[in-house]
Parts: structure tokens; C-alpha cells; sequence
């Protein structure tokens, strides 16, 4: 009963409107007649008939002047019925006059108000069409409360009771779409259509600049990330290089200082031997120059970043037996089920077990070592035990060596233990995950 009661209200409204509008009309050309016929009359001295001249300026005055008035008429009207408020050319007449003054971020805001306090709907809305994809821009009231839907209406929806909306273009291009929700039981009259209709005919430019101003939002977006992606790409970059960097300090601590450790060793004994016995002293120095090739290919290969060439060949077992069959310090290689692993994998084993037998000869002062590799499943175990002194706390905690084999193992994922080995010596234990490549 209430929408009814207000329909009829607004009805009666309406039909008073079109009725002082259709009295001022009326009045209009009837003062264009008395005017120009019956005044232009008087003044030629024509007063007895009207002057064809006259009447055919008259008809022309009137329907040229027709429109603007109708307009100011129903503009004056609506005010008049309204009880003083702004009729909605009144609302159109304002912001089209203030367009220039709001900014660029409130101009949708700005024509969704003006499009909700001239129609009176229940709710307004101004998409912007970008990228060929209708984007929501403004809602009036903001907190409007909609019908529940499965989703966002669109723009161009005339499936809801009340729901009128008219595309915005510029030059043939869409710019976007105005919405209008009407209130239940109280459609929009004629002259809120003609508002309507005139708002969406102005909006292209007010929806041109909001149209780029997102697209320049959106570019900003992107070349945000695309420099945190870039500062990001930048700092990898760096930690490469010093991953890179350090990497090959410990391959070369770890593997051509083995040979090098190895090559002084053997020629101390050989300068030790050369009074008591020197032909085995002449011996001995023969095989230093084959560990002295060694460490040379050795240097060579880490300075182009490759790793040995047994161990890339064929596997981790033949190269450390390699490795040790110059070691001043007997070494017992065994093997059990192993199979070939990723690079990273067999390298890291590889090399700690070269630091390890470093280790021993340099520092434990070990006369026999015994390395055992293991494939178990999904891991590769490392094994090395000496009979040397063992570690010291300090070693433990501050030794280099120590330091490098721990980075290797985690680097893969792995793990190291450093204990007593049943001889009394050091025994480090690694396990690393690896899977059969």
C-alpha cells in the first residue's frame, strides 16, 4: 500500500508538471504571436488582417525556440512541484558546470551521485570498460544494499525488475555503462529518462579520464612488480655469483689442495729418504710427477667450473679411488649397492670425502683410513673412520674444513655427524638424499 500511495503521489506530481509545462508552452506561443504578429502589425501599419510575412517569422521564432523552452519549462516546473528542490536538469545543469573542478579519482563517484540524486533510483553505477572488460568504478550510495546474487551484476543486465542501463560512447569507442536500479514500484518518469539519456550522452569524457587513469593505475602496478621482480632477479644474481664463488673456493680447498697436500707430503718423505735410501727416494719422486699432472688437470678443470672428469663419467666410486691412490696415508675404499646420483649429490659426497682424508693426513696424524659408500634407499651414505687423534673441541667448532663439508651436505639437503671412530680416531658420518638418476 505504501508504493502504491507513493506512485500515486508521484504520478499526481508528474501529470502537474506536464500540465504547467503544456500552460507555460501554450503561453509561449501565444506571447510570440501577440508579439511579433500583432506588435510587427502595428509597427508596418498592417492592422487589418495578419501579415503572412509576420505569421511564417513567428512559426519560425516558435519552433526554434521550442525546445530551450520546453527545458527551462520543465526544469521550473519540476523545481516548483518538487517544493523548492532541485529538479534534474537542475542536478545535469550543475555537474556538467562543474565537471572540470573534481578530481580525476572522484569523477565516477561524482557521476553516480549525480545520477542517483536526479533519477532518484535506489542505487547508481558507473562501469568503466578496460581492456575489452566492463570494471566496476563507483556505486551511490556506496553502501548500497543489493539483492543477493551469485555474483556481480553486469553492466548491460535487463533480466532484474527495475534495472535500466545505457553504454557511454566517444567516437564510436564504448567507454563504459551507466546503471540505474529503480525503486520498487516507482519507475522513472520521462523527464529522469531524459536525464538519464543526457548524462549518459555527456559522460564520455568524464569516463575517458577515469578510463585512463586506471589503465595508468594498472601500468603503475605492473612496472611495480616488474622492478620488484627485477631487484629480485638482481639479488639471485648476486647470490649466485657468491654461491658460485664459493663453491669453487671449497672445490679447490677440497679436491686440488688434496693433490697438492699429497705432492708435498710425498716429496718431504722423498727429502727424508734421499740420505738413507735413495733409490727409493728416485722412486718416489717418479711418481710425484704424475700427482703433480693430477693437480694441474685438476686446477684446470675447476677453473672452467667442471667438476672431475671421473667423477662426471663414471661416478663417485672410481674417482675417489682416484683421488686416494696418491694419499700419503693408506686408504680403504669400499662400495656397496651405489648407483649413479644427480651431480650436486655425487659432487657434495665427493668432495667432503676429499676434505675428510685432507683432514686426516694433515692433522690426525692417521695411519690408515677407511672410507665406505653406501646406497640405501633414497640416500647416499658416506663413511670415513682414521685412527688418528680425533678431533679437538676447537677443530670441532672453528675448523674450516669441518665448515665446508657441513655447507656441501645441507647445500643438498643432507646432514653431517662428526664422532669417535672405534680406533679412536675421527669418524664423520654423512647421509644425503638422493634418488637413482
Amino acid at each position: 500500500m505504501t508504493s502504491n500511495a507513493a506512485l500515486r503521489r508521484r504520478s499526481r506530481r508528474e501529470w502537474l508538471v506536464a500540465a504547467l509545462v503544456l500552460a507555460g508552452l501554450a503561453a509561449f506561443v501565444l506571447l510570440v504571436y501577440v508579439v511579433v504578429v500583432l506588435g510587427g502589425g502595428v509597427l508596418i501599419g498592417h492592422t487589418t488582417s495578419p501579415d503572412v510575412t509576420l505569421s511564417v517569422l513567428a512559426t519560425a521564432v516558435v519552433a526554434l525556440a521550442f525546445g530551450p523552452v520546453q527545458a527551462r519549462l520543465e526544469a521550473l516546473a519540476s523545481r516548483a512541484v518538487h517544493g523548492g528542490q532541485p529538479s534534474p536538469y537542475d542536478v545535469l545543469a550543475r555537474f556538467s558546470k562543474n565537471v572540470g573542478s573534481h578530481p580525476t579519482e572522484e569523477l565516477s563517484t561524482g557521476m553516480a551521485r549525480v545520477l542517483a540524486d536526479g533519477t532518484g533510483a535506489a542505487w547508481t553505477q558507473v562501469w568503466l570498460v578496460v581492456g575489452d572488460r566492463a570494471t566496476l568504478a563507483a556505486t551511490w550510495p556506496p553502501d548500497a544494499t543489493r539483492e543477493p546474487t551469485s555474483g556481480e551484476p553486469t553492466p548491460t543486465d535487463h533480466t532484474v525488475p527495475g534495472r535500466r542501463s545505457r553504454q557511454v560512447r566517444q567516437g564510436g569507442e564504448l567507454l563504459g555503462v551507466l546503471v540505474v536500479q529503480e525503486r520498487e514500484h516507482v519507475p522513472l518518469t520521462s523527464v529522469e529518462e531524459r536525464l538519464f539519456a543526457g548524462l549518459a550522452s555527456q559522460a564520455g569524457l568524464v569516463l575517458r579520464g577515469a578510463r585512463l587513469r586506471a589503465e595508468l593505475q594498472s601500468r603503475l602496478v605492473d612496472l611495480t612488480a616488474r622492478a620488484g621482480e627485477l631487484s629480485a632477479s638482481r639479488r639471485r644474481m648476486v647470490d649466485a655469483q657468491d654461491a658460485e664463488r664459493r663453491r669453487l673456493e671449497r672445490d679447490i680447498h677440497d679436491g686440488a689442495q688434496q693433490h697438492l697436500v699429497a705432492l708435498a707430503v710425498n716429496l718431504r718423505l722423498a727429502e727424508t729418504l734421499a740420505q738413507r735410501s735413495p733409490a727409493r727416494a728416485d722412486a718416489l719422486l717418479a711418481a710425484q710427477e704424475q700427482a703433480a699432472v693430477d693437480a694441474i688437470e685438476t686446477l684446470a678443470h675447476l677453473s672452467r667450473g667442471i667438476y672431475p672428469r671421473l667423477l662426471a663419467e663414471q661416478g663417485l666410486a672410481p674417482a675417489l679411488q682416484a683421488a686416494v691412490d696418491n694419499s700419503p696415508v693408506p686408504v680403504t675404499l669400499a662400495a656397496y649397492q651405489l648407483a649413479r646420483y644427480p651431480s650436486t649429490v655425487e659432487a657434495a659426497a665427493y668432495f667432503s670425502c676429499l676434505e675428510a682424508l685432507q683432514n686426516a693426513a694433515k692433522h690426525s696424524g692417521a695411519t690408515t683410513v677407511r672410507v665406505e659408500l653406501r646406497g640405501e634407499p633414497g640416500s647416499l651414505v658416506c663413511v670415513i673412520e682414521d685412527d688418528g687423534s680425533g678431533f679437538a673441541g676447537a677443530a670441532l667448532s672453528n675448523g674450516r674444513g669441518l665448515a665446508n663439508m657441513r655447507d656441501r651436505v645441507e647445500s643438498v639437503g643432507g646432514t653431517l655427524t662428526v664422532g669417535a671412530s672405534g680406533a679412536g680416531g675421527a669418524r664423520i658420518l654423512a647421509t644425503l638424499p638422493a634418488e637413482d638418476s
